[in-house]
């Protein structure tokens, strides 16, 4: 899987404790964007960094910061996570605060 400057791609990587998201341009080879549930807005909001109420802050924190940057579409690249759990809660925030993919 690979992002253009179109659709860029936007990669999820969880661990036990926290939850990370970047927007990359494979074209260009340049991290657009990244958010993790370390960031300070997040952490404030919520008590453990590794579960589905964190995912879904961070969703939805992260789809507001992408649309306000203008990048509204993107390829879902989940890394080999499962679609389930932790990576579903955060797909569906963001979708529901606008990303689309």
């Amino acid at each position: 899987m690979s992002g253009s400057s179109d659709r860029p791609r936007m990669c999820v990587h969880r661990s036990l404790k926290n939850i990370s998201v970047s927007i990359i341009d494979d074209s260009t080879g340049k991290v657009l964007m990244g958010l993790s549930t370390l960031a300070k807005d997040i952490k404030g909001k919520i008590k453990n960094g590794g579960n589905i109420k964190a995912a879904e802050a961070l969703g939805d924190a992260f789809a507001k910061l992408a649309v306000g940057k203008g990048i509204t579409k993107v390829a879902f690249d989940r890394g080999g996570y499962l679609y389930h759990g932790r990576v579903k809660a955060f797909a569906d925030a963001a979708r529901k605060a606008g990303l689309e993919f």
